[in-house]
């Protein structure tokens, strides 16, 4: 049976992946899997997404999540934002933060860019007249004050991008979950839209981030650490420096360094 446990953790090691050792950790806990597993369908039809992850994520990290196709990055950050149940284990998380997603593909309403940011904050109980105001604000922080009253479905791909991530800082999230959010842009565009994840990353240290990436280079520029999972288990956990060290990934994960070097995993 299931179990999912709120409040506010403490700072309690975990270990992460196969021969991982734990380490004492100052920072708050945010997140701790225990065991954790999801599994979707019925009978013969099942698919196992996630199988006995063992995870913990603390305050102010920045956590890439890479992999192939299919190998559980979404279904895990589905599971954190609270998307998905865990089928198995345990997954606890401070229910005090406030958190944000962002998708690689956002889901935008057939309204204004302006309207679209102001009805998360409405819906977290804001007025709308202020809510308004500050919708507003957070377009204007990302370049997007001159699109405020255009339609959202009719601004380019970047762009909407960016009115997604207005949207979720607008919100003032203690934890930040994107899903490959510039797979889908172009060159100039997935340059922009990085740009704004590493302010927002640089102006509010405290923030947990956590996003999955297909770019290694993405992922070396905005993590301090790195996760692989493979078919929904997670067989590498590294600070970003050991991940990318030559050599070093070879010998303690050859398949995080398949992965790596562009081979069959």
């Amino acid at each position: 049976m299931s179990t999912v446990l709120s409040g506010v953790l403490p700072g309690i090691p975990s270990g992460t992946s196969p021969g991982a050792q734990p380490s004492a950790r100052a920072a708050p806990a945010v997140f701790v899997l225990e065991q954790a597993a999801v599994r979707f369908g019925l009978g013969t039809r099942t698919l196992q997404a996630l199988c006995d992850v063992n995870l913990q994520i603390d305050a102010g990290e920045r956590v890439a999540l890479i992999g192939a196709n299919g190998c559980g990055k979404s279904t895990l950050l589905r599971l954190l934002h609270g998307l998905v149940q865990p089928s198995n284990g345990r997954v606890q998380f401070d229910a005090q933060l406030v958190q944000a997603m962002v998708f690689q593909r956002p889901f935008l309403l057939r309204t204004t860019a302006q309207n679209n940011v102001a009805l998360g904050l409405w819906l977290r109980g804001s007025a709308w007249a202020p809510a308004k105001r500050l919708a507003l604000e957070a377009l204007g922080r990302f370049g997007l004050a001159e699109q405020a009253l255009r339609p959202a479905r009719k601004l380019s791909g970047g762009q909407q991008q960016r009115v997604a991530l207005a949207r979720a800082w607008a919100l003032q999230p203690r934890v930040l979950l994107l899903d490959e959010p510039t797979s889908s842009l172009d060159p100039h565009a997935k340059s922009e839209v990085e740009a704004l994840i590493q302010h927002i990353a640089a102006h509010d240290p405290a923030m947990t981030l956590v996003f999955a990436s297909h770019n290694l280079g993405q992922v070396k520029r905005l993590a301090s650490r790195v996760v692989y999972l493979e078919q929904g288990r997670v067989l590498a956990d590294l600070p970003v420096q050991e991940f990318f060290a030559v050599g070093a990934l070879a010998l303690r994960y050859p398949q995080a360094h398949a992965f790596v070097k562009g081979e069959p995993v």
